[in-house]
């Protein structure tokens, strides 16, 4: 006992002192994310929050981006089922793809956006690549043209656009800027702003397009201002990217949904295309998606080919196998193909009924407002028309819950909503 030492208030203090650099130093070493800021919100994922809290047996999200059958829930295609069905009996392996991803896919991609009879397929102009999806495609496309492309660093999009494109090009080093092309007077397209805009656009700068069913407003331009939009570009010197996520999904017919793509490539334009598999197929979850860059040589696609792997490589190494074996068989396959463009052909005629349910609905209730731009605009998305005290009003007294903007997912509207959606509509904006 002796030899034990006598713990005082003053040893205890002394002992505090000598560990104060040690806790200082522990408390600084986790303080390494304090100048992290709260980001805000998703606004898609905050509208479905708020529905799935709602307890009103009537309640109708109308903010999802997935398609949805009759019964709101989410469809398998028969044709994607039956190619998975047949891949699961064949035993694959699951070793790595090459960089460029699973070649039966991207030679399938390729003839799926340009035609089987394309000059660009038959002289091997296009270096396409397996993307993850079509986020993923438009990211490697950003990169390639922030490393090469040698006009200016800008990117023109359309107002509005899709809520990925622009933190997706600001990411990749581009300024971000905005032509003309929605009119909310009329809920359609501003065909004389956006050539306005496009002829002030500086030479060789990027100009992305949405091929089809433009997300989020729906309003797709008419193969005749396709024609003058190419004409002022090409005059303009100006580089044309298109984002092609809804091939078949827009009309039901995937060549006439691919008619900027391929009316871009016959006027003489080098463009870029990223392309998308989640919505024609069904195969959101499965990433699948695809990159092109159409050369002017054999030669020169090799060239490009080879820098877009560069860039993948480090990204990813490499894309996911199983969608795209999927989508190549369902493809390749002419009975799985034609399944395939029944089967979006269905769901494409599912939207376009509703679209005609819900302006007749909006006229039946007695709504002498001009719907018409309800039935013009085309693919998954709608712009209402509806501000944003009226978008609150139609979520508060009927719970119906949809972006601020007053854009709907026409996927989220059935044949057992949409009569209630139409009076909900009507009441807010009569």
């Amino acid at each position: 006992m002796a030899n034990l030492k006598l713990i005082t208030n003053a040893n205890v203090k002394k002992s505090l002192v000598s560990l104060a650099p040690i806790v200082n130093s522990i408390r600084h070493q986790h303080n390494w994310w304090s100048n992290v800021e709260m980001g805000p919100p998703d606004a898609i994922l905050g509208v479905t929050e708020a529905y799935k809290k709602d307890t009103n047996p009537k309640k109708i999200n109308l903010g999802v981006g997935a398609y949805r059958d009759d019964n709101s829930k989410p469809y398998l295609l028969p044709s994607v089922l039956k190619a998975d069905e047949i891949l699961r009996s064949k035993n694959l392996d699951k070793e790595y793809l090459p960089i460029s991803g699973f070649a039966e896919f991207t030679a399938a991609a390729a003839k799926l956006a340009f035609g089987d009879n394309s000059r660009v397929i038959s002289e091997g102009l296009n270096a396409t690549v397996q993307g993850i999806s079509g986020t993923g495609s438009l990211m490697l496309g950003a990169n390639f043209l922030r490393d090469f492309h040698s006009g200016p660093k800008e990117v023109y999009m359309p107002t509005p656009t899709w809520g990925n494109h622009i933190p997706l090009f600001k990411r990749a080093g581009f300024a971000v800027k905005q032509y003309r092309y929605y009119d909310p007077k009329t809920c359609g397209f501003d065909f004389n702003g956006a050539l306005q805009d496009l002829a002030k656009i500086p030479e060789k700068s990027v100009v992305l397009l949405h091929a089809c069913a433009h997300n989020p407003t729906g309003v797709d331009p008419k193969p005749e201002q396709w024609k003058e939009i190419s004409k002022i570009m090409k005059q303009r010197n100006l580089f044309a990217f298109l984002d092609m996520a809804y091939q078949g999904f827009a009309t039901g017919d995937i060549d006439r949904d691919a008619t900027a793509v391929r009316m871009f490539v016959e006027d003489g334009h080098q463009i870029a295309v990223a392309q998308s598999f989640a919505k024609n197929m069904g195969l959101y979850g499965e990433r699948v998606g695809a990159f092109t860059l159409v050369s002017s040589s054999k030669e020169e696609t090799s060239r490009v080919m080879s820098q877009i792997k560069i860039i993948i490589r480090p990204l990813y190494s490499n894309p996911p196998v199983n969608g795209a074996r999927i989508a190549a068989l369902v493809m390749n396959d002419p009975t799985l193909r034609s399944q395939w463009l029944k089967d979006v052909k269905g769901m494409a005629d599912r939207i376009i009924s509703v679209r005609t349910r819900l302006r007749d609905g909006l006229k039946r209730e007695g709504s002498t407002k001009n719907w018409q731009h309800i039935t013009d605009q085309i693919g998954m998305f709608c712009f209402t028309g509806m501000d944003k005290d009226q978008v609150e009003r139609i979520t508060k007294d009927h719970s119906v819950y949809l972006t601020k903007d007053g854009r709907i997912s026409m996927a989220g509207v059935t044949s057992g909503n949409v009569d209630y959606l139409a009076h909900a509509m009507h009441s807010v904006t009569k």
